[in-house]
């Protein structure tokens, strides 16, 4: 029997997974850096010391990666065990039920250090926890994802639901953002002077309600009555070779490393460029990433329409060089002739279009590229094809943290702020090598 057509309130409910998990995961890129190592005028306390290894690497940039890479090679294995899944409720919403408890719990607990000032140990305990998230929360989004080229078939639906989930990536975006907006309430309710605590207890409750979520596709949707998968026979190795040979994943892969190392960047710095470069307090870091997500909602349409009339690949190459440009602009945040509200407002709303396409489109893409690969080899790999581009992306997003953290070295304080400036060189670079790389990519022809 043809699996049933999946219905708007499905849909919805898949995208449900999508903010619980964006929820997690940019606590981690937003807050790590700026909980562990605060800049002088943030009213917190450093809890790791900023020594360097080799002379070249902190250790902050050192954590970040271990936990990453540990991750990174988790993987490709979940990726094989879900593809080869036999299941009687499917490949995918199996593994995603129980991946959400250790990835909540281990969110929460990155947050809560063994020791109250700097320490060699909250460092150990702090790269514990991350490759535990990690962990979990790649055991949820590799099946996840790859549900979405078995539940959309055209790709009119692809873009659609691709749609659906990016909306609910930016609103984990936005409420992840806010933490410092929720803990100056939570510091206001308790009464407390003390602000680690309050950023504790806000993490914690936007865990649980990430948690609950998640929940919520693993529940509202039957796997099988919406697709057809068939399990896939290659053994791990094989899958995972045969994903390299495909020479628009490849390109498209390298794109997608770049833009997401350049775009933790932003998330990592953007409470440093706020409090430091322009002097606002740190409560307008959450009302400006949610300026920009909602406003990038506004070119979703826009972005659809597009696509259908020109082609993905266009709107890609145009994001990716308006990001570069936009990141040149941190450079100089402070220094241009208008107020600092006006420089981060203009900053952030140009930061909308590139926000919302290159959050549409690439997964609509990648499905494209999975459902080729499957008919013309026989083989339902769809998994592995996410979890290669998740593992390049994981991996992007830990250099861009790593980046980010080796930077402030160089300066993250009131005055001596050299080492944010150069974060925005840098994703400079990573834009326009993303862009020449994406450029490579063949549209209408997938081999």
């Amino acid at each position: 029997m043809p699996a049933a057509k999946l219905p708007l309130s499905k849909q919805l409910a898949y995208a449900c997974g999508m903010i619980g998990w964006s929820i997690m995961t940019n606590i981690i890129i937003v807050m790590l850096p700026y909980f562990y190592l605060p800049p002088s005028n943030a009213g917190l306390i450093p809890l790791v010391p900023q020594l360097l290894v080799f002379g070249v690497f902190n250790i902050m940039s050192l954590i970040a990666a271990s936990g990453r890479f540990v991750d990174a090679i988790f993987d490709p294995f979940i990726a094989s065990l879900s593809d080869k899944s036999g299941n009687a409720k499917g490949r995918r919403i199996p593994f995603m039920k129980w991946a959400i408890v250790p990835a909540v719990v281990f969110c929460s607990l990155t947050f809560y250090p063994l020791v109250k000032g700097e320490s060699i140990s909250n460092a150990l305990w702090l790269t514990f926890t991350l490759i535990c998230f990690f962990m979990g929360a790649t055991a949820y989004i590799i099946p996840y994802n790859a549900l979405l080229p078995e539940l959309a078939r055209t790709g009119a639906e692809k873009v659609k639901l691709s749609s659906l989930q990016q909306v609910g990536f930016v609103l984990g975006i936005i409420l992840s953002a806010l933490v410092n907006n929720f803990a100056d309430l939570v510091q206001h309710m308790l009464h407390t002077p003390n602000r680690d605590t309050a950023v504790q207890y806000t993490i914690f409750g936007l865990c649980a309600f990430a948690g609950l979520v998640m929940l919520i596709p693993v529940f509202a949707i039957n796997e099988k009555k919406y697709s057809n998968s068939i399990p896939s026979h290659l053994p791990l190795l094989p899958a995972l070779r045969r994903t390299f040979r495909n020479r628009n994943f490849k390109y498209y892969l390298i794109s997608d490393f770049s833009y997401y190392m350049a775009l933790s960047i932003i998330s990592s710095g953007l409470l440093f460029f706020v409090t430091v470069l322009l002097r606002l307090p740190e409560s307008m870091g959450g009302v400006l990433m949610g300026s920009m997500v909602l406003f990038s909602l506004v070119f979703y349409p826009l972005i659809n329409y597009l696509s259908k009339k020109i082609g993905k690949k266009p709107i890609m190459l145009f994001s990716f060089g308006l990001l570069s440009l936009i990141f040149v602009a941190i450079f100089f945040l402070g220094k241009l002739p208008l107020s600092p509200t006006a420089q981060v407002y203009i900053l952030v709303l140009s930061t909308s279009f590139p926000l919302a396409s290159l959050g549409i489109l690439p997964n609509a893409i990648l499905a494209e590229i999975a459902e080729n690969d499957a008919k013309r080899t026989g083989e339902n790999s769809e998994g592995m094809f996410f979890a290669v581009k998740y593992l390049f992306v994981k991996l992007g997003q830990t250099l861009g943290i790593a980046l980010f953290a080796f930077l402030t070295v160089y300066g993250k304080d009131p005055g001596h702020d050299y080492g944010l400036r150069l974060n925005g060189i840098c994703g400079c670079v990573l834009c326009i090598l993303a862009m020449i790389f994406f450029s490579r990519f063949r549209e209408r022809r997938v081999k």
